[in-house]
């Protein structure tokens, strides 16, 4: 039997990772924040000074994170940075890592080893899991994702402004 899966798609900062999370839990279903997976590619580059805007250092380091993919990985409080961020915007342009990162994405979301998935992230229910049983969009003004995001940096310790 194939296991459910339910895609939340949406801006950052929406609340759609407190949302699958929260839902994976009551369900019993594993969690994939695929947003991780992109910034543990970022993270990567960034570790070996390499330019994530270089289109074969990104795909050598998305071949790498699909090669040795863990869960374990995405706990990173690193993966959150500004600078990762920044990074992942430019590494995640390239096509050839989107279609790396999508095989970690959807072997996840068929071999979880749970009676389902659910996966946050953007694109998720149109081109990374079209065939999902639920697919949710979730948004949030600009002021309530700014606000969330704030308090999130906060809350782990990073130093910025609300303005930022």
């Amino acid at each position: 039997m194939q296991p459910k899966i339910i895609a939340i798609d949406g801006p950052s900062a929406s609340g759609k990772g407190t949302l699958a999370k929260s839902l994976a839990a009551a369900l019993g279903y594993a969690y994939l924040d695929t947003g991780a997976v992109y910034r543990l590619v970022a993270k990567t580059i960034l570790e070996q000074g390499s330019d994530p805007e270089n289109r074969d250092q990104a795909i050598q380091a998305a071949t790498h994170i699909r090669d040795t993919f863990t869960l374990a990985q995405l706990n990173d409080p690193a993966l959150r940075q500004d600078t990762v961020a920044q990074a992942t915007s430019k590494s995640s342009a390239h096509p050839e890592v989107r279609a790396l990162l999508m095989d970690i994405q959807r072997g996840f979301a068929v071999k979880g080893g749970h009676p389902g998935a659910v996966l946050d992230g953007r694109d998720i229910g149109t081109v990374v899991c079209p065939d999902a049983a639920f697919k949710l969009f979730v948004t949030a003004s600009p002021e309530i994702r700014a606000k969330r995001r704030f308090k999130e940096l906060q809350n782990k310790g990073f130093t910025t402004t609300y303005e930022a």
